[in-house]
């Protein structure tokens, strides 16, 4: 097999080609640097094993006079030329995507066609000693046949290059092109594609996104603005409504300080009056989530202030129930409770009020009573690496201090008043007794508490630091 490979070195050369095309294949595209440098070492290999057998690709091939052979050099004069064309385009390709990334991905086709056509004609002009004009004055009479026959596909090719030129989105932005709402995944010559917040594909032709009306949500800096529109009563003040959806605002953590979120009176007629919360937040994933939170937030806020959301059955009729019996009722712990248990605890809690920034429990602290939020945001911080680290914010109907009525210990985390709070405090003596005998009661607390330790352990464990690979590219691109 060597003395044939030596005997015959075109034979050679012909492996090496198809070496080059297995290789490529084989090697995974996570290593995507060693496949550019193979190929730049198996095309230098064709490219000696050539010329020091005598076929110069910028010649006509030798052994005229013995066809088979002729041929099978033309070929690989001809294959050296599409070769050079494919790993200078791949070359070209690797830097242009560490220099500008998947954006450049156009950019990067139109220029490996534009090498392909040269090699082509370096091939016809050079190894077949064609005549180059001819061979050009034909093309171009074909092209101008198929550029009419293909008018629409040029015209989302030269709109791909306008919106790769000027950039009104890029890769990961979150767009509107038309009405059509989604993140762009991809960008090449023909079309943009758009994931949905359905999970669907769009396929948007560049020449219809040209002229199309766009709205980038992504720009100018990763804000996606978010609203909630609140009904309520018109007998209600506005005053207290928008004091209370404050408080509901400031207790959704999401939202970005600036810009800063606020509240308004959107409209209001004789049926009812309508309140918008508006503000930012830093990813379009937030927004669903934050949405919901925040028509959450701003029901338990209005109905700590006395205010109900708009209703069309909305009577006088209905008895008002105690402020401190009506947390009982909505608590979820507590809701268990028959009517006649719910009256004598009401009677048992005790108000108690926090100005901002007064905490309401220590972390390490073991308490020895139960509290209700009524009214207000409360800040839950942790320490982390010694520096604080706010994990959350509450709200009315939540409870604080279930560890040290369930087990005599204390939380990890700070608890303190971001704005001014009413809390209904529950004595630990009082309380005690109707956890022993109320088992739904101590295992839903207790479930709370285990929620809350594994968030804690979970935001201040240490995460292992991984570091950044170095490839082939980036030791070569810090050597130039």
């Amino acid at each position: 097999m060597l003395s044939l490979l030596t005997e015959h070195p075109l034979f050679c050369a012909l492996i090496l080609i198809l070496l080059d095309l297995g290789l490529w294949r084989l090697i995974s595209s996570h290593g995507s640097e060693w496949k550019l440098l193979v190929r730049v070492l198996i095309f230098a290999l064709f490219s000696i094993v050539l010329f020091n057998e005598g076929l110069n690709p910028m010649e006509p091939a030798p052994w005229a006079d013995n066809v088979p052979l002729h041929l099978a050099a033309t070929g690989l004069q001809i294959g050296w030329w599409l070769f050079g064309a494919r790993t200078l385009t791949v070359l070209i390709g690797a830097v242009m995507m560490q220099r500008v990334g998947h954006t450049g991905r156009l950019l990067q086709d139109l220029l490996g066609a534009v090498i392909f056509l040269i090699a082509i004609i370096a091939a016809l002009a050079y190894v077949l000693d064609l005549p180059v004009k001819g061979v050009l004055a034909t093309s171009g009479a074909l092209a101008i046949i198929v550029g009419l026959a293909l008018q629409s596909t040029l015209s989302d090719v030269f709109s791909g290059i306008v919106l790769n030129t000027t950039k009104p989105y890029q890769l990961d932005d979150w767009i509107s092109i038309d009405g059509t709402e989604g993140r762009v995944t991809d960008i090449d010559w023909r079309a943009t594609r758009l994931q949905t917040s359905q999970g669907s594909m769009a396929v948007i032709p560049n020449s219809l996104a040209a002229k199309a009306k766009i709205i980038n949500f992504s720009r100018p800096s990763n804000m996606f603005g978010v609203s909630v529109s609140v009904p309520v009563s018109p007998h209600a003040r506005p005053s207290s409504v928008i004091e209370a959806l404050e408080r509901a605002m400031q207790g959704c953590r999401q939202l970005l300080d600036t810009p800063a979120p606020s509240v308004s009176l959107k409209s209001s007629a004789s049926g009812g009056a309508e309140y918008e919360i508006s503000g930012f937040v830093a990813s379009m994933g937030e927004k669903r989530v934050v949405r919901n939170q925040l028509f959450d937030l701003a029901y338990r806020h209005l109905q700590a202030s006395g205010v109900n959301l708009l209703s069309s059955n909305e009577t006088s009729a209905v008895p008002q129930l105690s402020r401190p019996r009506a947390l009982l009722e909505s608590s979820p712990i507590f809701s268990t409770l028959r009517e006649e248990e719910k009256d004598t605890f009401s009677q048992n809690m005790t108000l108690q009020t926090f100005r901002a920034g007064e905490t309401i429990l220590a972390g390490g602290e073991v308490s020895d009573h139960l509290f209700i939020i009524e009214s207000g945001v409360v800040s839950v911080t942790l320490k982390r690496h010694g520096a604080p680290l706010e994990s959350g914010r509450m709200g009315p109907g939540e409870v604080i201090g279930e560890a040290g009525i369930l087990s005599d210990t204390a939380l990890p985390a700070d608890f303190s008043a971001k704005t001014f709070c009413a809390l209904y405090r529950i004595e630990r003596s009082y309380l005690k007794p109707c956890l022993d005998a109320r088992h739904d009661i101590h295992d839903a607390m207790q479930a709370l508490l285990d929620f809350r330790l594994h968030k804690a352990q979970s935001l201040t464990e240490e995460t292992p630091v991984i570091a950044p690979k170095r490839g082939f590219l980036q030791w070569l691109r810090n050597r130039v």
